[in-house]
């Protein structure tokens, strides 16, 4: 990648908007429990991106279900062409800061779509 190309960030949405800058999208379904929509600095909220409720309940954030987590959430993306390319049209202009509400920051939804939107973008 080389230094021009907009980063593809990460951050939980409890952490200061001061530590991840770009285009802030929310990349979960639910709106994140005690946090005001004024507060978050938001350009974006694309709940459509976000695994399906089915998947969601299923992991659960079960760390034993990860992996088969992130290769079911990879093909409900690739099913999701249209906010893919969306997004990574946003990304090709300014760098993008996923936002995400777990605890786990290893273990979510962001976590495998920043590593899908870099796959699909190089």
């Amino acid at each position: 990648m080389s230094k021009q190309t907009p980063t593809i960030e990460i951050a939980r949405v409890y952490d200061s908007p001061k530590s991840a800058k770009g285009y802030r999208v929310l990349v979960d379904r639910l709106w994140p429990r005690g946090v005001k929509k004024e507060d978050l600095k938001l350009d974006d909220w694309l709940k459509e991106i976000a695994p399906s409720d089915k998947l969601r309940k299923w992991f659960d954030h079960d760390v034993d279900k990860w992996d088969e987590f992130r290769e079911r959430y990879k093909k409900e993306l690739k099913a999701n062409r249209d906010l893919i390319n969306s997004l990574l049209e946003t990304a090709e202009k300014q760098s993008v800061v996923l936002l995400y509400a777990a605890k786990d920051e290893a273990h979510n939804n962001a976590v495998v779509l920043k590593e899908f939107l870099e796959q699909t973008r190089e």
